[in-house]
């Protein structure tokens, strides 16, 4: 295949001549018209706006996807898609078809023609170049329509782990249009090609100028693609059984008409209204009673149901030896929890079947998944009765950051406050000194002041009661006695 003439990008122009003149009569006037026609549909399709929003939408997001989905299948499957489209764009296939407008007459010339019996129409080598840059874009068209099939299915196959919903939602509304315009596209090519080589035909009897030599061309586009791409090709034809069932309504309605027109003239009746006693005497007190003991009753089953089934999850986890038969209990213990409305264990179980699938992956690689796949069943074991502290295996990696980042908030604090509380006892330490120093020199002072006045008050009487007596001699002296 990669060494056929139509296979490639740029096909090499013929060196003949681009056109030649020919007789010219109403049949060549019918085929030309067709044929422009059927061009103009392609090139339609081709540079449609909606086709290069689309296309815009897909370079949007794999620009956007690049880093973080680099690994993951769905945007392998949307790269390839987007090699195709950018092999067709370098085609320039509506370039070369745009170049057979061209060179074809159009309506004033082709009436012209007809009155003169000659007209200059695209030549054999043109031609025969044509037919292979429309075999080459009808191959392609099939091999996106392959990829872009194939990268729906693995994006529906995400949908439906729910990984990444809206992101895959997106995604497969973008690829089903895009199938849908490529389809189109095959379609119009292979009508523009047939009438290609109708129209070769008629040239190539008049003006014969072989230019391809080692290939023939084949007689229709469904022989040159695979039988699922040319299956595409073929309309579907209406069934006999809906113009059956159309009849069929179409009678259905005329006998309701009729019976609806016979029941308009006959009265309807509406009965007799009827008496009934109340007793407002009655006990409803055993019925009630009857009732609460369903209810209970109910209710209790439910619980020993629910017990049951989560006993029974358990004994199937522990009794897994791979990860694939895990993932198999996972998923039917994730439809139960989803019908009996238990939104938090439907979610730690679909939380772990994300993971397990992870783990299948590297135990199909030939890795020894023992040790992890002990410690995933006490997660299971755990989510499927969430009691108690989760193991830390469950956590996710932010609740793990969390709670590390408070413990070394409280650890940073604690150390704070003994830091300020073994500084304050030491200041509080320097202060009791200072204030024992002080109260003990002050005490000091006390008592020396406490002698000095006592010393001084002794030695004042003693000198007092001297100079009384000195004063009382002399007075007695003076007196003579």
């Amino acid at each position: 295949m990669a060494g056929q003439p139509w296979n490639r990008v740029n096909i090499p122009f013929p060196g003949a001549v681009s056109s030649v003149r020919m007789n010219f009569n109403s049949t060549t006037d019918a085929n030309i018209k067709t044929l422009l026609v059927e061009n103009e549909k392609v090139l339609k399709l081709i540079r449609s706006e909606i086709l290069q929003t689309e296309i815009r939408l897909l370079y949007e997001l794999l620009y956007i996807l690049n880093n973080s989905f680099r690994g993951n299948k769905t945007f392998k499957g949307l790269k390839q898609v987007e090699q195709c489209v950018n092999r067709l764009k370098n085609m320039k296939l509506d370039v070369s078809l745009q170049e057979l407008t061209d060179l074809c007459p159009n309506r004033i010339q082709r009436g012209l023609s007809i009155k003169a019996g000659e007209c200059d129409v695209p030549s054999q080598p043109m031609l025969e170049w044509l037919c292979l840059k429309v075999l080459g874009a009808a191959q392609l068209m099939s091999c996106t329509l392959n990829r872009c099939s194939r990268a729906f299915i693995i994006s529906r196959q995400q949908m439906k782990w729910e990984e990444f919903v809206i992101l895959n939602v997106v995604i497969t509304s973008m690829l089903s249009r895009l199938w849908v315009m490529f389809r189109g596209i095959l379609v119009s090519l292979s009508t523009l090609y047939q009438q290609l080589l109708v129209f070769l035909r008629e040239v190539a009897h008049t003006q014969p100028m072989p230019f391809l030599t080692d290939f023939s061309l084949p007689a229709d586009m469904a022989q040159f693609l695979c039988p699922s791409d040319a299956f595409l090709l073929i309309k579907q034809p209406k069934h006999d059984s809906s113009t059956k069932d159309d009849k069929e309504k179409q009678q259905n309605k005329k006998k309701s008409s009729k019976s609806q027109g016979q029941t308009g003239k006959v009265k309807e009746d509406l009965g007799i209204a009827v008496e009934r006693g109340t007793n407002h005497d009655t006990d409803l007190k055993p019925f009630l009673k009857v009732v609460r003991n369903l209810t209970e009753d109910k209710y209790f089953l439910r619980g020993t149901y629910k017990a049951d089934k989560r006993q029974k999850f358990k004994k199937q986890v522990r009794e897994a030896t791979t990860f694939t038969d895990m993932a198999a209990h996972l998923e039917e213990m994730i439809l139960w929890c989803r019908s009996q409305r238990m939104e938090k264990e439907r979610r730690l179980l679909t939380f772990l079947r994300l993971k397990c699938h992870k783990m299948t992956c590297l135990e199909a690689t030939g890795y020894n998944m023992q040790r992890k796949l002990q410690s995933f069943r006490q997660e299971a074991c755990w989510a499927a009765s969430p009691q108690g502290p989760a193991p830390r295996t469950c956590r996710s990696s932010a609740a793990v950051r969390r709670k590390n980042r408070l413990r070394t908030r409280c650890q940073s604090l604690r150390s704070q406050f003994k830091s300020s509380t073994v500084k304050t006892g030491v200041k509080n330490k320097h202060l009791k000194r200072r204030r024992r120093r002080r109260c003990e020199l002050s005490m000091s002072g006390l008592s020396e002041t406490g002698q000095r006045s006592r010393t001084t008050y002794e030695e004042t009487p003693q000198t007092t009661n001297c100079d009384s007596h000195d004063d009382i001699d002399d007075i007695f002296a003076s007196g003579g006695l």
